[in-house]
C-alpha cells in the first residue's frame, strides 16, 4: 500500500485560473517525497468570484496554507488577517501560511526572480533594468530589485486598473531605497525602445505570452534588442515565448520563469515546513538549464 498520503498528510493549495499548467505541485510534492515531510501540494482552479470561498476553505479544512497565482495576488488580501512586511510594500500575496486559523500574506516572487538571476550568474545591482507590468508579480520584483540595489527601472504598463498599482510602487520605492523608477506607457513604443536599449536588463513580467495569449508579445520585432542586452519572462508555460524567441534570434542571454517558480517556491516551502527546499535536487529533477 501507497505511503505517501497518510492521515496525517497537511495539505496545501495553489489558487488560480488558469492553473492546471503549473508545475508547482510537481515541485513541491517531489521536495516534500524527497525529503521526506508528510504534506501534499495540490492545484485548484480559483478565480476571484470563487477565491472568498477558497480562503474559507483554508481555515475550514486546517489547510497548511497555500499558493496564489494570477488574477488573485492582490483581490486575496481583503480575506486574509495579517500581511508580512513585503506582501504589505508590495500590496500583493503569492503565499498564504495557517497558523491555528490565522492566515497570514507573504510575497515571494521578487526573491525567487532575482535569486534565479543569481543562480544564472546575472548581476543587474548597481545597473538598469526595464520591466513590462505592475500586477503582483511585477510588483514583488521591482521591490525586490530596488531592495537589492539595482540602480534604475523603467516600468511600463498598459493604462489599466494597474497603472495607479504602478504610480503607488514608485512612490514606495522612492521613499525606501535610493533606485530610480519611471513610469511610461506601454503604447509609447518608441519610448520602449529608447528605455530598453539603455538597459542592462529587459523582463516580461506580465501574462502575455502564456495561454490563452501564447504567441503573443508586447515587443514588436527583434530591432528592440541588442545582443549584449539580457531578456527575461517570468512564464514558464510554454519555456519559450515568443518574446525569448525573439530575444536569441537577436543574439540576447535570455531566462524564463522556471528559475524564479523554483526560488519563489523555495521561499514559500520553508515558510510552511521550516525546512530548506533541496534546490540542486530539485534544479536536476527540473532539468533547470541555463543560456
Amino acid at each position: 500500500m501507497a505511503e505517501r498520503i497518510t492521515g496525517h498528510t497537511e495539505l496545501i493549495g495553489l489558487l488560480a485560473y488558469p492553473i492546471r499548467h503549473s508545475s508547482s505541485p510537481a515541485i513541491h510534492n517531489e521536495a516534500f517525497a524527497y525529503l521526506g515531510l508528510d504534506y501534499a501540494y495540490l492545484a485548484f482552479e480559483v478565480d476571484n468570484e470563487t477565491l472568498e470561498d477558497a480562503i474559507k476553505g483554508i481555515r475550514a479544512l486546517k489547510m497548511a496554507g497555500a499558493n496564489l497565482s494570477m488574477p488573485n495576488k492582490t483581490s486575496v488580501i481583503k480575506y486574509l488577517d495579517r500581511l508580512a512586511p513585503a506582501a504589505q510594500l508590495c500590496g500583493a500575496v503569492n503565499t498564504i501560511v495557517n497558523e491555528n486559523g490565522v492566515l497570514t500574506g507573504h510575497i515571494t516572487d521578487g526573491i525567487g526572480y532575482m535569486s534565479a538571476l543569481k543562480d544564472n550568474q546575472i548581476d543587474a545591482i548597481g545597473k538598469k533594468m526595464t520591466i513590462v507590468g505592475s500586477g503582483g508579480a511585477a510588483t514583488a520584483i521591482q521591490v525586490q530589485a530596488a531592495l537589492d540595489g539595482v540602480a534604475e527601472i523603467s516600468i511600463f504598463n498598459i493604462k489599466d486598473k494597474f497603472w495607479e498599482n504602478a504610480e503607488a510602487t514608485i512612490e514606495k520605492i522612492t521613499k525606501q531605497t535610493d533606485c530610480k523608477v519611471s513610469l511610461y506607457d506601454l503604447a509609447d513604443l518608441e519610448k520602449l525602445k529608447a528605455e530598453i536599449d539603455d538597459s542592462y536588463l529587459f523582463t516580461n513580467a506580465t501574462g502575455m505570452g502564456m495561454k490563452p495569449r501564447e504567441g503573443q508579445t508586447y515587443i514588436p520585432d527583434k530591432s528592440f534588442f541588442r545582443p549584449d542586452l539580457i531578456v527575461t519572462d517570468i512564464i514558464y508555460s510554454p519555456q519559450e515565448t515568443k518574446m525569448l524567441q525573439l530575444a536569441k534570434s537577436a543574439g540576447c542571454k535570455t531566462m524564463n520563469g522556471m528559475g524564479m517558480l523554483l526560488f519563489q517556491g523555495a521561499a514559500a516551502f520553508q515558510l510552511w515546513t521550516g525546512k530548506e527546499m533541496p534546490i540542486e535536487h530539485m534544479k536536476q529533477v527540473l532539468n533547470i538549464k541555463y543560456d
